[in-house]
């Protein structure tokens, strides 16, 4: 190969790393965004500024020595050029594919481990294809790659997940006990302490973590940190808990929500300071080889590349460029947004929409919980366990269940343990070299302090510890994936040179587009469809004016699914009946959320609109029906079509699109009258309900003499008899709704709102 593919690798490396970033910088967004606002201590564009801040510091701090891209996983003695830039080219690719994935999910893995991951397999591949030509053996690869590195990350990842959750739900527990949900009415020497505590364990953090390698702290007070860190923690400690307790006396700040800001700037800064090898180090490792190989004026199956070993100052301009591109991310990310969502929604107090399902290792992780709990609580004396229980108790106000998704996900003082002791815990790691991972601390440490909190109740117990074990099997699969896709893309690169690399850069490009286009169609299609709201009102009437776009919306959709069932079947058109079903199975299942929040909406009632519960308990019956019945058609439909069963007959076909033309009369009027709020129009809907069965039941009556005398498909036969019945169930359903809205609605009576506490 010519010097041109190489210079042509460089490029293409230099664009891979600024897609890079963008991936990763989604992906790990959540390590210090997570507390602030899932607390809501600050407001967003507060959070973003200050963690830009930190971002922007910690490129500038960073010392640049990217030591695994160069020589961590792999002995660079033992590769030449052209093995080292195929090595580099794998791992690039792999790593943005793969954390796009992973932000596409919305799940938060490391990029640490990923890195890697992907460095080990490449190289281990182009190392057996090296062995394989020397007909050498397999434990030769010792001779190549640094073994024990993968070993040190699996234990780092078991070591994360056990310590942090452990450490953060002593911590948050002590720290609940004494302080409680009422923070607020303590004395303010309780809120300095506790602000002298965690802005130490923060300070001790940035000095040792994030700005561990930084020529701003050499000298004097690095060797101060190192020589005597007890004096200097207890040294802070006076200071800060005096400074706290002044700035909360006399000028009323909230030291938690310092403490937050803070916390969000120090961990954003030593992601910045010490992540950024994880998505520069390889393209940068890659310039200063082509730069060393151009040089040496050798061939480059031939130029050894012993020089990586050396350590090598990262230019301070491409820091900042890569910093720049990082805060832009942050700013701009809908995918980070995403992410951060995840963790958020599984540390949160209260209930709601889960978006995880139970399985059978979260049920008999909760099982023995609740068993050890329970023989725990037997030997604590009652009366300290009242007292405890006391310090947990929830205060009591009123939020509407439509509005909770505006309320902080966790209080102050959980977001300010979070932030605390993540950073004790990445101090100490990084000061023993325990090989312990950002992301897993912070993740895990916020899912302990979730479940000390009580966060994680009978309700959503099974579901959150669900949510724990995805993440952390996710983390497992990225070393394993990472490893794969980095071997055989290397492999691959190795054997097919640039006709490869070309295809292989034309592939992850179209990947991440397709990405890109389909995630921006679901975000729109989320924020356009016609989703369902939560009834607020406490009167019948309310209730009736408050949902009549709910269920012009039911309808509206009702009438595309129906239709789209018999438009599917009458062309055999298999994906397009699996949209619909969809379609349908989305419907049932927001309807279903409607039906969760029965409890609450009764519960809020005041005794004089007590008969709004009846209502809302019936509509929410017949929507519920509605919603099974189109369910049904759609998998009926879809099973039929995919299963490669015969074509329903013209008649058939004919018949139904006679119902669905009926019925979309039905379903156009009545949603114009809901639409409209004239609920009178619905009576002339009503009259046509006769018509309607009477229709249906001829159909079935002719079905019937098709079948005796020339019907000859089993299937087709009951395909057919399913539709009409379930389009019969559905009519009923539906005039059902509308009777109860028409004898219920009294236009002289003022809608009745649930009064807000």
């Amino acid at each position: 190969m010519g010097e041109n593919i190489y210079i042509f690798m460089v490029v293409a490396l230099g664009v891979l790393a600024i897609t890079d970033l963008v991936v990763g910088v989604s992906n790990d967004a959540v390590n210090f965004l997570n507390s602030a606002i899932g607390s809501k201590a600050i407001s967003f564009r507060t959070i973003m500024i200050v963690a830009s801040i930190g971002i922007a510091f910690g490129a500038m701090s960073s010392s640049g020595m990217m030591e695994v891209a160069r020589k961590g996983i792999f002995n660079p003695g033992e590769f030449v050029f052209q093995e080292i830039m195929f090595i580099f080219m794998a791992v690039m690719i792999t790593d943005i594919l793969l954390l796009d994935f992973f932000n596409t999910l919305g799940m938060p893995t490391s990029t640490t481990v990923s890195i890697v991951f992907e460095l080990l397999g490449a190289s281990v591949a182009i190392s057996l294809i090296k062995i394989a030509d020397t007909q050498g053996g397999f434990s030769d690869l010792a001779t190549y790659i640094n073994t024990d590195k993968a070993a040190e990350i699996i234990f780092g990842i078991l070591l994360s997940v056990f310590i942090a959750f452990s450490i953060g739900a002593l911590v948050q527990f002590i720290s609940r006990a004494l302080i409680s949900f009422n923070y607020k009415t303590r004395s303010k020497w309780v809120e300095s302490i506790f602000g002298g505590l965690a802005i130490t364990a923060i300070v001790y953090f940035i000095l040792v973590k994030g700005l561990k390698s930084a020529a701003l702290f050499d000298g004097v007070l690095s060797e101060f940190v190192v020589a005597q860190p007890l004096a200097f923690l207890a040294g802070n400690f006076v200071f800060w808990t005096l400074a706290s307790y002044i700035v909360a006396s006399f000028f009323k700040w909230n030291i938690y929500r310092i403490v937050i800001g803070f916390g969000t700037f120090a961990l954003a800064m030593a992601f910045a300071g010490n992540d950024l090898v994880n998505f520069i180090g390889v393209p940068i490792a890659a310039l200063q080889s082509y730069q060393d190989w151009q040089a040496s004026g050798i061939n480059p199956t031939e130029f050894n590349m012993q020089g990586l070993a050396a350590a090598v100052q990262t230019p301070t301009m491409l820091l900042l460029l890569s910093g720049a591109v990082m805060v832009i991310t942050l700013w701009f990310s809908s995918k980070a947004k995403g992410v951060v969502k995840t963790s958020v929604d599984l540390a949160r107090q209260d209930e709601g929409d889960e978006r995880f399902q139970p399985n059978y290792l979260s049920r008999q992780i909760v099982k023995f919980s609740i068993v050890a709990f329970e023989n725990i609580s037997k030997v604590i004396p009652s009366s300290i366990q009242l007292q405890i229980d006391k310090q947990f108790v929830l205060p009591q106000t009123y939020v509407p269940k439509s509005k909770t998704q505006e309320q902080p996900a966790f209080d102050l003082v959980r977001a300010s343990v979070n932030l605390m002791v993540a950073s004790v815990l990445i101090s100490i790691a990084t000061s023993m070299k325990l090989p312990l991972s950002t992301t897993y601390v912070t993740f895990m440490v916020a899912m302990g302090t979730s479940l000390a909190d009580r966060a994680w109740g009978a309700e959503s117990a099974v579901y959150r510890v669900a949510g724990v074990l995805n993440v952390i099997g996710g983390w497992f699969f990225t070393a394993l994936s990472a490893f794969v896709a980095a071997a055989i893309i290397a492999y691959l690169l190795f054997i097919g040179k640039f006709v490869s690399l070309v295809l292989m850069l034309v592939a992850a490009a179209a990947i991440l587009l397709r990405n890109y286009i389909s995630h921006n169609k679901k975000t729109k299609e989320i924020k356009a469809e016609d989703s369902l709201r939560r009834a607020e009102s406490s009167s019948i009437q309310g209730v009736i004016e408050e949902s009549a776009t709910n269920i012009a919306n039911v309808v509206k959709r009702s009438n595309r699914i129906y239709s789209n069932s018999i438009q599917g079947l009458s062309k055999h058109d298999l994906d397009f009946l699996k949209k619909n079903k969809k379609q349908s199975k989305k419907l049932a299942s927001e309807i279903e959320g409607l039906r969760n929040d029965t409890f609450y909406f009764i519960k809020n009632l005041d005794e004089a609109h007590v008969g709004a519960s009846n209502f809302y308990i019936n509509i929410m019956g017949y929507l519920t029906d509605m919603s099974q019945s189109l369910e049904y058609i759609g998998k009926v439909s879809y099973n039929h079509v995919y299963n490669n069963h015969k074509k329903l007959k013209y008649n058939q076909i004919k018949e139904l699109k006679e119902i669905d033309i009926a019925l979309e009369k039905i379903f156009n009027s009545t949603q114009k009258a809901f639409e409209d709020r004239s609920f009178e129009q619905v009576g002339t809907v009503l009259n046509s309900r006769e018509e309607l069965y009477d229709m249906v039941s001829q159909k079935i009556n002719q079905q019937v003499s098709r079948t005796r005398t020339e019907e000859s498909s089993p299937k087709n036969t009951t395909l057919y008899f399913s539709l009409l019945l379930e389009s019969k169930d559905l009519i009923t359903a539906m005039m059902n709704l509308l009777e109860q809205y028409y004898a219920e609605h009294d236009s002289s009576v003022a809608p009745a709102t649930i009064e807000k506490k």
